[in-house]
């Protein structure tokens, strides 16, 4: 049986080598194989007994025995392959993608929102992958800041992992991983639903607290019900359920912070003549902090 594989990709700056760090910490904790690929379009074709100094993949090796070195540091047994690849990045990562359980990228943040930079390849990887892809945030060098500001108050870390649910139609590629992955860190899974208030809740004085109550009660028994046979299965998940009268994307980014993992999903659109990771997607890579596992599902 093949083994299972989990992919970074590197390119030697210090957000892929966080990346690297956090995909051996899970490939060690699930003992898959942890595979660093670094993709370099002008990769030459040469011997093995290529002589060092005139090895002209000098700095592409140097890339990947950088990141190995490092994550060899942390855990010495780990299985780890080194894969340099004569392409694009962007089709390299999505056959990576297609061959590997998951695959991991990094992302740096600027600027007061603290948001993730995507550039067009992380982005339409993100989009067009056949399995999950997880975006590891680089530490903060400064206190997060509001956006008139003002240093934001630290937030006291839960380890949990969030599972954003959208309730519109089945989505068992992302309540596996989720769940799996709470199962793997012995953590609470912690469901969060978003369902934004109709029209007539709305008075001039304010919310009608009658029509949200209802509506909170109906998503709640849709979120039980959803997951039930889940909790069934994984009956050492401890299963926190949240339902928020909030847009589903504002309910996410406000219940994920502290989060040791944060898991949306994201339907193919194959209709769309770009990749699009949908609106809840979007504003958990842009606007939280913790690792971001993107799910792609029916």
């Amino acid at each position: 049986m093949a083994p299972e594989i989990i992919t970074v990709g590197i390119d030697g700056s210090p957000e892929s080598l966080v990346a690297a760090q956090w995909a051996a910490d899970e490939a060690d904790r699930r003992q898959w194989v942890l595979r660093l690929l670094h993709a370099w379009i002008l990769l030459a074709a040469q011997g093995p007994d290529t002589p060092p100094d005139r090895d002209r993949n000098a700095v592409a090796r140097q890339i990947v025995r950088q990141a190995l070195d490092a994550v060899h540091q942390r855990h010495p047994q780990l299985q780890a392959i080194e894969d340099l690849v004569g392409s694009e990045a962007e089709p390299a990562l999505l056959r990576a993608a297609g061959e590997s359980q998951m695959l991991v990228l990094g992302s740096r943040a600027v600027g007061a929102w603290e948001s993730y930079v995507l550039g067009d390849v992380s982005l339409d990887v993100v989009g067009r992958a056949e399995g999950p892809v997880v975006l590891v945030r680089a530490p903060r060098t400064a206190p997060p800041r509001d956006p008139v500001g003002a240093e934001a108050p630290p937030v006291a870390r839960e380890p949990r992992i969030v599972l954003g649910m959208s309730l519109r139609a089945p989505c068992e590629r992302l309540l596996a991983f989720a769940f799996d992955a709470a199962a793997g860190r012995g953590i609470p899974l912690a469901a969060v639903h978003g369902r934004p208030l109709p029209l007539h809740a709305y008075a001039p004085w304010g919310v009608d607290p009658d029509v949200a109550a209802d509506v909170v009660k109906e998503a709640d028994a849709e979120l039980r019900a959803a997951l039930r046979p889940w909790r069934e299965r994984f009956p050492d998940v401890a299963v926190q359920m949240t339902v928020l009268p909030e847009n589903p994307a504002r309910a996410l980014v406000q219940t994920a912070p502290g989060a040791e993992l944060l898991v949306v999903g994201r339907r193919p659109h194959s209709r769309a003549p770009a990749p699009r990771v949908g609106a809840v997607a979007h504003a958990a890579i842009h606007h939280v902090t913790c690792p971001v596992a993107v799910v792609p599902h029916d």
